[in-house]
């Protein structure tokens, strides 16, 4: 199945880890090159620079304000990395330019001016960079995001990846211990599933669009086997809608 345009966030694990990040990338290119996706946009997380932010926030009690537009510069920080290790993507500030892709693109956005210029987010740690990916997806008109992670999707209390769970279930399940207990000893299990921010299913209610989360480590073809699958059902994820 073709796809004109797809918005993707890469996670501060794979950012952080580069044979993660080359696998990923790689993915990336070969759904690119093979015309499966038309334009790619990829959003880099926060990572460990976020989570340095978040500490001193919690330490410091400055503002929550300048907590998040200091996360959200984090963002473009790692995105300026990110094509160190990878020159030949496009790296733009301007949405407009992301709106009116009119040939095929490989692109990298930088979002801490868009989202300066629409200030629609709470300035809130609830809200992070997978908040601001489906933001970006709904400005874009798109009707899905991808949160491209180190782990295989959100598990259920059995330890297995739930492959598709709605906004309603996954607070029902959370609120019922249905979910990993993600504290465990258990560092496979840790490795296996993160959560999500907390404001993500806020706007995945709001805006309609489906959030999937695809495992890009090392050693993996999630993200591949997703798109060229026959039936992707079949694959290895977690779509929230």
């Amino acid at each position: 199945m073709k796809h004109k345009t797809v918005i993707f966030k890469i996670g501060g694990k794979i950012l952080e880890d580069f044979d993660h990040l080359n696998s990923t990338i790689s993915q990336l290119r070969q759904l690119y090159k093979k015309k499966l996706i038309s334009n790619i946009i990829l959003i880099p997380g926060g990572g460990s620079f976020a989570n340095f932010i978040r500490n001193a926030h919690s330490v410091l009690k400055f503002a929550e304000e300048l907590a998040h537009w200091m996360g959200i510069i984090s963002m473009n920080y790692n995105g300026l990395e990110l094509n160190k290790k990878f020159p030949n993507l496009e790296v733009t500030e301007d949405f407009n330019r992301l709106k009116n892709l009119k040939k095929k693109s490989f692109c990298l956005f930088l979002p801490f001016q868009f989202l300066k210029d629409n200030d629609k987010l709470p300035h809130s740690w609830d809200a992070t960079s997978d908040s601001i990916t489906l933001f970006l997806a709904k400005e874009l008109g798109l009707n899905e995001c991808f949160l491209i992670k180190d782990v295989d999707g959100i598990l259920n209390n059995k330890n297995q990846v739930i492959k598709e769970i709605s906004t309603f279930e996954f607070k029902e399940m959370k609120e019922l211990g249905k979910l990993a207990e993600l504290k465990s000893d258990s560092e496979e299990l840790k490795e296996r599933s993160k959560p999500i921010d907390p404001y993500l299913t806020i706007l995945i209610d709001r805006y309609q669009i489906s959030c999937i989360i695809l495992n890009g480590s090392k050693n993996k073809t999630r993200i591949l086997k997703y798109f060229q699958a026959v039936k992707p059902e079949e694959e290895i994820y977690t779509r929230i809608k």
